[in-house]
């Protein structure tokens, strides 16, 4: 079964290591995803994305550009195996050839450093998704509130219903719709979420978020939302995490398991929610501490086993694994 997945980590976790020495690269590493597993997980096309932690840089748009040099840099030396998407006609001429494709994302807005032109340059330079903020207020939004409980404990995290886009956001969110690069309302906060809503016309997409009636963290999305998503003709893809995928007591250092029948427990809930046209993938992989079921990328198949343990049809996991979202880059690109 084809793979399309909306979220991954891989660069930023590869860049990590060659700071301190490494020498992992994109065909071969330790992480949940290289170009070897994907080819035993049979992807179509991985996002990759380019991650700034705004409490740990004060230059995001330099640091994102050294991400951008490792994605090209990687991806350059092993162009017999996947290639870089632009445009959709880019995904279907790599098809064709027999090679994966591999899409450049960004998490984090304030890698723009509220710029316009910034955003261009990325937009310029082949990145065709961008969450508007991740964890931290930015210049053109805010994450859902976190209250810290000490060293020991995860923070609380409480919806947002208040703050909504700036000024600033809502010029992003629209000139991204003119450009074509797809917005990704992961990590935004719920007031942002619907300002979102309000100020675009075309589908966009929560690449990595689950849904928020089964796990209440609020990075995963209501069902309103959910509805109106679908409603819009865009995707949410599934968050591996184990946080997002049912309530627990998690603590600081201890991973927890995720499994594929929580996984498959989220796309009944979103299916019934708003149908199997707003579910995708975005497995967050190399982005979360969990212990995961199926191991790394090469074990994607274990999902769609599941699915069909479950009672999905085979069109509906075709859907899920890469149609829906194929559809929305079909139309945005």
């Amino acid at each position: 079964m084809k793979v399309a997945d909306m979220h991954c980590d891989t660069i930023w976790e590869l860049y990590n290591s060659r700071m301190n020495g490494g020498t992992a690269s994109i065909l071969e590493n330790t992480l949940h995803m290289d170009l070897q597993k994907m080819e035993r997980g049979d992807y179509l096309i991985q996002n990759f994305a380019l991650f700034a932690h705004l409490g740990q840089t004060e230059r995001p748009f330099e640091y994102a550009m050294q991400l951008a040099d490792l994605f090209f840099t990687e991806l350059e030396a092993h162009q017999d195996k996947i290639g870089i998407v632009r445009s959709w006609e880019d995904i279907e001429k790599n098809r064709k050839e027999g090679r994966m494709s591999a899409m450049l994302t960004l998490e984090e807005g304030g890698i723009c450093q509220g710029e316009l032109s910034y955003l261009r340059d990325f937009y310029r330079l082949g990145a065709r998704m961008m969450t508007l903020t991740w964890n931290f207020q930015n210049e053109l939004g805010f994450p859902n509130k976190r209250i810290s409980q000490g060293e020991d404990r995860p923070p609380i995290s409480l919806p947002d219903t208040e703050n909504g886009l700036t000024e600033r956001g809502i010029q992003f969110v629209e000139e991204m719709e003119r450009l074509g690069m797809i917005i990704d309302i992961s990590h935004l906060n719920d007031a942002g979420i619907w300002d979102v809503f309000r100020y675009t016309r075309k589908p966009f997409v929560a690449s990595h978020s689950n849904a928020r009636a089964l796990a209440s963290h609020p990075r995963n999305l209501t069902d309103e939302m959910i509805k109106t998503l679908s409603e819009r003709g865009g995707v949410a893809g599934i968050n591996f995490c184990a946080l997002f995928l049912r309530d627990g007591d998690y603590g600081v250092g201890k991973p927890e398991n995720s499994y594929c029948r929580d996984m498959v427990a989220h796309m009944k809930h979103m299916k019934q929610v708003g149908g199997i046209e707003v579910i995708g993938l975005g497995s967050d992989f190399d982005g979360i501490t969990s212990i995961v079921e199926m191991k790394d990328c090469s074990g994607m198949q274990m999902l769609a086993d599941e699915m069909a343990a479950q009672g999905f049809t085979t069109g509906e996991i075709e859907a899920v694994f890469h149609k829906n979202v194929l559809r929305v880059y079909k139309e945005l690109l």
